[in-house]
């Protein structure tokens, strides 16, 4: 260790052991790292709008269960656990829990315990020799049909992947970034002034002591930028203003670089989702469901399938999502118009797509088409006969009919 080194600890400790230094400069601001957790990683305005976008189109779906031939199976036990998972949570807050636990985590172990269905957390998993999973909380195990291990697969075959392990280095870079800027303006901007005096300081001076803490009680005081204060000081003292130390331009440079890399780690371009949110809601959403959505909603389907009917059962569990929800009134308006007159759906049917009550007439329950969707040379046997296919008799011998 250098002399320098020696002296400047020995200093050090001098002035620790003198109170009157504390009592004059008492406020000293500390920048402390931020490690991403499961407590604060929401406070990460992208990553929690993400996450969001992601867990809300799982949480607007239907959840159906279908037999082998897609038919809709209506009245089952499943159906009702789904609806109602367990006393602490609805359906859509269990389907965002499990949803955000697998982004964030990369993995998430849905637990069905009679008529009830949880989240378990702490879970410890390991396979034996013959390849078979077992599972573990607080020690006691759980039997596997039980329990469920859904994976967002990597590269094991034991665990998932997620953002936490994947980005966290990029995550409490920006974490970090937007902490100190955060602070930084929370506290005023860091405004920091330099009193420098001519003379030593000497503790035994009281006159100096008071009037330099006469000074910081003076500048403590400015809490508003309209505020003026006038500090007259006598010969040999000055005052500067210090510039911060954090230069708020290479912070947000950096956030704009690394706070799109987020949503890699998550599945999605953000250059390219928030363009198209911009210019076309609709394909911003379909851009969301086909790159991110629809894998995680096949994954939930098939795990959720075998935890509710076992490996060798007929059913399965389907996540059905109307992706109109997701798009402006007008579109949903022309969607019908035009389902309507190609006959794809009732009057009725459209009627209920925009959010009114079906009016049960037999006039809006038929199907109706468009003229201009006629082959030319049939337009004029457009009639109704016609279109319902007519008389079995009608038409025979003449190819034309």
């Amino acid at each position: 260790m250098g002399l320098r080194d020696q002296f400047s600890k020995f200093l050090y400790r001098q002035l620790e052991k003198r109170g009157w230094l504390e009592d004059i400069y008492s406020n000293v601001a500390f920048y402390g790292g931020r490690y991403v957790n499961d407590e604060n990683i929401l406070e990460s305005s992208d990553v929690y709008e993400l996450l969001q976008d992601i867990s809300n189109q799982l949480m607007l779906a239907e959840i159906v269960i279908e037999d082998n031939d897609g038919k809709e199976i209506r009245i089952d036990p499943a159906i009702n656990i789904l609806n109602h998972p367990n006393n602490y949570l609805t359906k859509s807050e269990f389907i965002k829990l499990m949803t955000n636990t697998y982004l964030l985590k990369g993995e998430v172990f849905p637990i069905l315990d009679g008529d009830q269905l949880h989240i378990a957390t702490n879970v410890y998993t390991e396979v034996d020799n013959r390849l078979v999973e077992h599972f573990k909380i607080n020690g006691t195990e759980i039997p596997g049909y039980m329990i469920r291990h859904i994976k967002n697969i990597g590269t094991s075959h034991l665990h998932g992947v997620g953002i936490l392990e994947l980005g966290r280095n990029t995550l409490e870079g920006v974490m970090n970034a937007e902490k100190v800027l955060t602070d930084k303006y929370r506290k005023g901007g860091l405004l920091a002034f330099l009193l420098k005096l001519d003379a030593h300081i000497n503790p035994q001076n009281a006159a100096q002591s008071k009037l330099i803490k006469a000074i910081l009680d003076q500048l403590e005081s400015i809490d508003e930028s309209r505020t003026v204060k006038l500090i007259p000081l006598g010969k040999g003292y000055t005052i500067e203003t210090l510039e911060s130390p954090i230069n708020d331009e290479k912070i947000l440079a950096y956030l704009n670089v690394y706070k799109k890399d987020l949503g890699k780690f998550l599945g999605i371009n953000v250059e390219t989702y928030q363009s198209l949110m911009k210019t076309d809601i609709e394909m911003a959403m379909m851009y969301l469901h086909n790159k991110t959505v629809k894998p995680i909603m096949r994954n939930f389907e098939e795990h959720l399938s075998v935890l509710f009917f076992g490996q060798n059962s007929r059913k399965r569990i389907k996540f059905k999502i109307n992706i109109l929800d997701f798009v402006p009134y007008s579109t949903k308006t022309n969607i019908a118009y035009n389902m309507v007159r190609t006959m794809i759906t009732t009057p009725d049917d459209a009627r209920e797509m925009l959010g009114f009550q079906r009016l049960n007439t037999e006039e809006s329950s038929k199907l109706y088409v468009s003229k201009d969707l006629i082959n030319g040379k049939d337009l004029g046997n457009a009639t109704d006969d016609s279109l319902k296919g007519g008389d079995d008799n009608q038409g025979q011998g003449n190819p034309d009919n």
